[in-house]
């Protein structure tokens, strides 16, 4: 049997493949060549240029950063030192207002202490042994009342001049004509006997003896200011028509304020109905180590209030 030859056609589908992608990349080339040949040069300079900018700008707001950090940090410097001054003088406010306090303390003091130097000559409240009539004043002090309460400063520095306090005491109830009934009260209105809180204690020489043998031994709470014993004195022993006196006895006053005690007192020691005083109000200062003038700032203006006399003695 004979083959029959096949016929070769150069011009197949493979070739045509081959040269079409041929052409392609031919044409490819073409237009990537002609692109970078077309880039004009103006556009690189341009391109330069706003890089060029674009560093400027940078670098500036990198110093317009760093020089905002730096006012901050000022600003913080400022407001630290700021608080620290307004703390400075909060405190230097505080401490003037105190010295402020300290000079008006100071000054009231030296009031007192010339009051009390004033008053230095004033003879002792003891009565004068030459004299049979007894006087109705004796040193400046009303002798009339039938009633005595004694309202004694039992701190520290009293007890120094115990045996003082004492005689005083003995003295008052001998220039008084007639003592019907007394009492002593500490300076926070305790009772030197519990007994007779609220009444008092009949007057008898052998009573009297026996009441001050107590009263050198007595020791009691204080907190040197006699206010308390006082407004005690008024509301446990007041009654009207009754003839009262009230000897205050100390060196000191420890109290916030002058007027306040003076007016609630004075205020108290009025009969509401018929505006009678119902005790008169003396005060005998003592001079001790603790004496500072405040005692006799107090009591001058309550006894002047209450018809009282003030009377500072001199140490012995």
């Amino acid at each position: 049997m004979k083959i029959k030859k096949k016929d070769f056609n150069i011009f197949n589908i493979s070739f045509l493949d081959v040269i079409s992608c041929s052409f392609g990349a031919v044409v490819l080339l073409v237009l990537i060549s002609n692109t970078d040949r077309d880039t004009p040069h103006s556009s690189a300079d341009k391109v330069g240029s706003l890089l060029e900018q674009a560093m400027t700008l940078k670098s500036q707001v990198d110093n317009l950063a760093e020089k905002i950090d730096q006012q901050k940090r000022k600003n913080d410097n400022q407001l630290v030192e700021s608080g620290n001054l307004g703390r400075a003088a909060q405190i230097f406010s505080q401490d003037l207002s105190i010295k402020e306090r300290e000079e008006k303390e100071l000054a009231g003091d030296l009031d007192g202490l010339s009051l009390v130097q004033s008053t230095l000559e004033t003879v002792s409240i003891a009565p004068s042994t030459s004299n049979t009539v007894r006087d109705e004043e004796v040193g400046g002090i009303p002798v009339d009342s039938e009633y005595v309460i004694f309202v004694i400063d039992t701190s520290g520095s009293m007890q120094l001049i115990w045996n003082r306090v004492s005689q005083e005491i003995i003295n008052v109830l001998k220039i008084h004509p007639q003592v019907k009934g007394f009492q002593i009260l500490d300076d926070q209105g305790k009772t030197i006997i519990s007994g007779y809180r609220g009444r008092w204690i009949p007057d008898a020489p052998f009573r009297r003896k026996s009441v001050m043998k107590l009263f050198n031994q007595w020791q009691s709470a204080s907190n040197s200011s006699p206010v308390e014993g006082i407004i005690a004195a008024i509301n446990q022993y007041k009654k009207p028509g009754q003839s009262i006196a009230i000897y205050v006895f100390g060196d000191d006053y420890t109290g916030a304020s002058y007027d306040n005690d003076v007016t609630n007192i004075t205020k108290m020691n009025m009969n509401p109905k018929s505006g009678q005083r119902l005790a008169k109000i003396h005060a005998i200062g003592f001079l001790s180590p603790a004496t500072t003038g405040r005692f006799a700032i107090l009591m001058r203006e309550l006894t002047k209030q209450n018809g009282g006399t003030f009377l500072a003695l001199p140490l012995k």
